[in-house]
């Protein structure tokens, strides 16, 4: 009988995952379904781009996985059950349900509104297609003059208003901080940050909360009116809530708590990568929510539960970061080099050169996720042991 391997979420994290699993493992041994709510591969680190105006790419799903192995399934995922081992579906069918024996959990995360009143009823947010179409239309039907706010000036943020303000510099548009701006960069991060958005004539609000939003005004925590059209929303990210409503150990954010392999302290049978997962990375920092942490702890958790399967040896490689890829519009960036628990070090590359970088690796994060093994040549292998299905979870080797 296969062994039935469930992921749930397609994204650059379970899309990874899946495919990897295929190629590990033989097709006659173990079945590997992968579960996601649209039919589409949704290039997420684009999405300012498709906000702007870009047209992406269609990448169907069933396309990318055709002759692979890979199940896809379109549905969305409304519960886990991690100890009756079932994934409760809705379909176009209906409710359906879906069994398991081991499950790879990557639904994910999507926007924050932080609780700030009016941010979910009148903000503009960019974490899904959803969501970057809606701010589309908005853009497109704004004349010349109008206030665009952008809330939040992480790497999301800064994508977002330099997309902006270069697509549509008759606009007036603002940042707004809660800190000092790009404060965890080099000198020369910073320095060319600052020298870009004075470029674009983007108006920046240092040291800044957000205390409410309105249809057409963003209130700051100081008393300040800040008028906009369009209030982009880009402080933050939270996962699914379906994590938290299981038995399995999560953190009071709701993320899945997991060991070096990526599989739940709690339940052995499920593993969870990307934005759900809180695993631990170099210098016992958590992993942040990113692209850059996704699709290695994906990679991991693939061989690790290959290794468990096949009785191969389990390789741990460490999960850590090298730079931070910052797209400034479409002719420049910033690339900050990092230690491997994320802080900056002196080195950046800035201007066209890192524009290109980051497109580079925009692309390469689509072909990884079609190449799985990244070109290398796999061998698919026999099942010859179940990993158990009750009881706690081992102690792993942090990786």
């Amino acid at each position: 009988m296969q062994h039935r391997i469930v992921v749930l979420g397609a994204g650059y994290s379970g899309a990874s995952a899946a495919g990897r699993l295929a190629k590990r493992l033989r097709r006659e041994d173990a079945s590997v379904t992968l579960v996601n709510a649209e039919p589409d591969f949704v290039e997420r680190v684009r999405l300012h781009q498709l906000a702007t105006g870009h047209d992406l790419p269609s990448r169907p799903l069933a396309e990318m996985f055709e002759g692979t192995g890979v199940d896809l399934r379109v549905a969305r995922v409304t519960a886990v059950d991690a100890d009756r081992k079932s994934v409760t579906l809705t379909t176009a069918d209906g409710p359906d349900e879906l069994p398991y024996d081991t499950l790879v959990y990557a639904l994910g995360s999507h926007w924050d509104d932080q609780g700030v009143p009016g941010a979910a009823e009148h903000a503009h947010e960019l974490a899904g297609r959803t969501g970057a179409l809606r701010l589309r239309e908005r853009l497109a039907a704004l004349d010349a003059g109008r206030p665009v706010v952008v809330v939040g000036a992480g790497l999301t943020g800064l994508e977002a208003v330099t997309e902006i303000a270069e697509a549509r510099p008759d606009l007036d548009v603002a940042l707004v901080a809660r800190d000092g701006l790009g404060d965890w960069l080099s000198d020369k991060g910073r320095r060319h940050l600052g020298e870009v958005l004075d470029r674009l004539g983007v108006t920046v609000h240092e040291h800044t909360a957000v205390a409410a939003v309105e249809a057409d005004l963003v209130l700051t925590a100081g008393g300040t009116v800040l008028p906009s059209a369009a209030t982009v929303w880009t402080t933050g990210f939270t996962v699914h809530p379906i994590a938290r409503a299981t038995t399995l150990e999560v953190t009071d954010t709701g993320r899945i708590v997991v060991d070096g392999t990526m599989r739940s302290v709690s339940h052995p049978d499920v593993y969870a990568v990307g934005d759900a997962a809180w695993a631990m990375g170099p210098g016992d920092k958590p992993l942040r929510m990113s692209c850059a942490s996704g699709t290695p702890s994906a990679w991991q958790a693939a061989d690790a539960i290959a290794a468990r399967l096949t009785g191969g040896k389990r390789k741990d490689v460490p999960l850590r970061y090298f730079n931070q890829c910052v797209s400034l519009g479409r002719k420049d960036g910033l690339i900050q080099y990092v230690t491997a628990d994320d802080r900056a070090v002196p080195r950046a590359l800035a201007g066209r050169i890192a524009a290109v970088y980051k497109e580079l690796v925009c692309k390469g994060a689509v072909w990884a996720v079609a190449h799985p093994t990244l070109g290398m040549p796999t061998r698919r292998r026999a099942v010859v042991e179940q990993p158990a299905s009750t009881g706690t979870a081992p102690a792993e080797a942090a990786a």
